[in-house]
Order: structure tokens, then C-alpha cells, then sequence
């Protein structure tokens, strides 16, 4: 059996910060069969900032019990349709932004989506999981300690 020492290992749900967005104590939902992460999103509103292209959104935070919201501003990256696992398709504003996981920060896309159906807010998907080179394994959850964050960050179990 082959075995590689480089690759970080994740269990299938993990404690998540998204510090350009001012988002911290986020639960996410590992899924390796979605290519593009994707966070849970209304309101949301492109505009242009120096000439180039954003969005504006609210970002839905915490769980379908204890919901918390915040406002939330980043760079378009670009349009992408989404095909989902029952076959339907879905035109979805994408942005970059940086991903705190464990120790490791590093910038990742998201499709901004309404996933309030969802019980996890996040879904951090294969591209992120191949960028930030981690392995997953499903007999597992939350096996890395939750990213530190500076004091500025919003905590998802304080007022967001």
C-alpha cells in the first residue's frame, strides 16, 4: 500500500474561516464528488468597484437552529453554470477568497448559493481539497483544530 507523507488529512466535516470575508466557526461539509466549493448566500447584488467587476451577498452562517448572517462584499471571478447531482442546472456568481482550515490558509472559489435546505452552510469541494493537497478520511470528523483568527473576524457563535 502506497502511503504519501505531504498530504494532509481531514475527516468529513471540519471547522472552517473564511478571514477575508470576516467569517470564523464555520462548519463545512467535506465532498469530494463537487468539483467547486460553494457558500450558503442571498441577497445577492454585482456592482462595480474601480471599474471592475463585484458582488455583494449575505453570507448564511451557523445552523438551521442557531442561523446567523452577515453582509459580505468580494471580486466577481466569473459566472459558472452548476449542474447538480439530480441534473439540474444553475447559473452561480463565483468568487475567490481565502480559506482558513487547521493551520493552512489558502485562496479558494466558491459558487455563491441558496443552500438553506442544506444542513451545512459550506461545502468545501475537490479543487480546494487538491489545492490545499489533503486527503479525506470518511471514518472521521473535525480532526483539525479550528483555524485561528484575528479578533476582527466574527466568531459564527458570537453576533455575526
Amino acid at each position: 500500500m502506497k502511503k504519501f507523507d505531504h498530504l494532509t488529512v481531514i475527516g468529513l466535516r471540519e471547522w472552517v474561516a473564511l478571514p477575508d470575508l470576516g467569517v470564523a466557526g464555520l462548519r463545512a461539509k467535506i465532498d469530494t464528488g463537487a468539483s467547486t466549493s460553494s457558500l450558503h448566500a442571498t441577497d445577492i447584488e454585482p456592482f462595480e468597484r474601480d471599474g471592475e467587476p463585484w458582488v455583494r451577498f449575505t453570507a448564511h452562517l451557523g445552523s438551521v437552529v442557531q442561523l446567523r448572517h452577515r453582509r459580505c462584499e468580494a471580486p466577481l471571478v466569473t459566472m459558472k453554470t452548476i449542474k447538480s447531482s439530480n441534473g439540474h442546472a444553475q447559473i452561480r456568481y463565483v468568487i475567490r477568497t481565502a480559506l482558513a482550515l487547521g493551520d493552512a490558509v489558502w485562496e479558494i472559489e466558491f459558487t455563491l448559493a441558496c443552500r438553506k435546505s442544506m444542513r451545512y452552510r459550506l461545502l468545501l469541494g475537490s479543487k480546494a481539497l487538491i489545492q490545499g493537497q489533503l486527503v479525506v478520511n470518511p471514518g472521521l470528523k473535525y480532526v483539525q483544530d479550528k483555524p485561528a483568527y484575528p479578533a476582527t473576524l466574527s466568531p459564527v457563535t458570537g453576533a455575526a
